[in-house]
């Protein structure tokens, strides 16, 4: 917990200090964030203490001790396996009830934040969009003065304001009064791009300005904790039964973009198939100009008297066909980003439980490995456990993407190294405490 406390601080120090903020309001969001931490610090907390405690059992020799007593060693990982399944329990309820709700007022809270005087969040030479309608680029930032060098910014279209391209040499913000903060910029110019009634050609204004002043309403800017319940939810900030319904929801609209697709094939022409070649050879009776009738496979086009007709009929059909190809794209890209919804909806509903069972697994992991090591001291527990967990999170994270993809399925991507890591463990404990072993199945069928 004090290492993920530490990366979280040194990740987040630059936005909180410098602001004015309340020192509670700090305080609130560091308490917020630690609900995601406890989920994460548990599972690593129980592999490194199923190291260290099997370790030192073994490297007391109180295992060689048991197996003389005829105690099987299963009975001495059965208690700390109970333990770790009641722990998941735990967590998996946290992870449902109280951790979505602490990262929404988190979220809430990291908002209202980056909202607090957005000039000291200016950073050179990175994109900022913490002002709705503005998106900054700044080279160089004199923080003494306060100065801004070599600044680039883009301009939202809005009812007072159109889209514009602005660039200038120097610029400052300066606090008019508790309500007003302007943005000062000198040696510039500007391209403006105004609204046309003609939507397939654009109109550009080019401007040079020695100094402009664009004015933003400190009252939105200025820290403010806003209510939590205002702001929308995402996945993360969501419980199971909440993401169920969005995902019944998601695959409702699917399956009626289906029925879309299906009904769109009524509009197709009566064509029987395996005549490409008769109408090749139409198409090419269309270059003459001979007013002369066809025999198509087509039975409306054969209805017609005159090649004219024909043409028509024949030209509509083609345009028909690029209307259904343009209908069924757009129904694909509408079930593409739906089907991306409801795989980020399970992923995170498959992780309130995998992360978890992560427990469980390290205890299956964890015990034999122990064991073998004969080490029960914090460094090469510390050692070990870093491996695996490196290895543990990584997949996580990549199994997430793949995921969101649509590469593999969340269950896949959610679960695969917990199995993986569950039958390595399994073979390890048979191999610890038994007589087993599995090369004897190959010798005996050499045998």
């Amino acid at each position: 917990m004090f290492l993920l406390l530490m990366q979280f601080l040194i990740l987040h120090i630059d936005k909180l200090i410098g602001k004015d903020i309340p020192l509670a309001i700090i305080f609130e969001l560091i308490i917020t964030n630690l609900a995601y931490m406890v989920v994460l610090a548990a599972p690593m907390a129980v592999l490194v203490a199923t190291l260290m405690a099997f370790g030192k059992f073994s490297e007391l020799q109180e295992l060689t001790a048991i197996r003389a007593s005829g105690v099987h060693p299963m009975k001495v990982i059965l208690p700390v396996l109970i333990s770790s399944i009641l722990l998941c329990l735990g967590l998996a309820w946290f992870s449902n009830d109280l951790l979505p709700e602490a990262n929404h007022k988190s979220r809430s809270l990291f908002i209202d934040i980056r909202l607090k005087k957005p000039g000291f969040d200016l950073k050179p030479n990175e994109f900022y969009d913490g002002i709705d309608g503005y998106i900054f680029l700044v080279e160089e930032i004199d923080s003494d003065t306060d100065s801004l060098y070599n600044i680039t910014l883009f301009q939202d279209p809005t009812r007072n304001t159109d889209r514009a391209f602005i660039k200038a040499e120097k610029g400052y913000l300066f606090s008019e009064n508790s309500e007003m903060l302007s943005l000062y910029l000198f040696n510039g110019n500007m391209q403006k791009f105004p609204p046309t009634t003609n939507r397939y050609k654009t109109t550009v204004e080019l401007s040079k300005f020695s100094e402009h002043r664009i004015t933003f309403d400190l009252a939105d800017l200025a820290f403010e904790k806003s209510d939590p319940n205002r702001r929308n939810k995402s996945d993360r900030t969501m419980n199971i039964q909440s993401m169920l319904v969005i995902v019944d929801s998601l695959s409702g609209e699917i399956s009626k973009q289906f029925d879309n697709v299906m009904s769109l094939t009524n509009t197709l022409p009566d064509v029987n198939r395996g005549n490409e070649g008769r109408i090749n050879r139409f198409q090419d009776t269309f270059d003459t100009e001979k007013d002369t009738t066809l025999l198509t496979g087509s039975i409306v086009v054969n209805s017609q008297s005159k090649l004219k007709d024909q043409k028509k009929l024949f030209q509509r059909s083609i345009s028909n066909l690029n209307n259904y190809k343009a209908s069924l794209q757009n129904v694909q890209a509408n079930i593409n980003f739906r089907t991306k919804s409801v795989n980020r909806y399970l992923v995170e509903i498959h992780k309130k439980f995998s992360i978890p069972f992560a427990c469980i697994v390290f205890i299956i992991l964890g015990a034999p490995i122990g064991i073998m090591t004969k080490r029960g001291n914090f460094g090469v527990a510390a050692l070990i456990s870093t491996v695996i967990l490196t290895f543990y999170w990584i997949s996580l994270i990549q199994g997430e993407k793949l995921a969101d993809r649509l590469f593999v399925s969340p269950f896949i991507g959610m679960w695969s190294f917990n199995i993986v890591f569950s039958i390595i463990g399994i073979i390890l404990l048979i191999r610890l405490t038994t007589e087993f072993r599995f090369v004897n199945l190959f010798s005996k069928d050499d045998q």
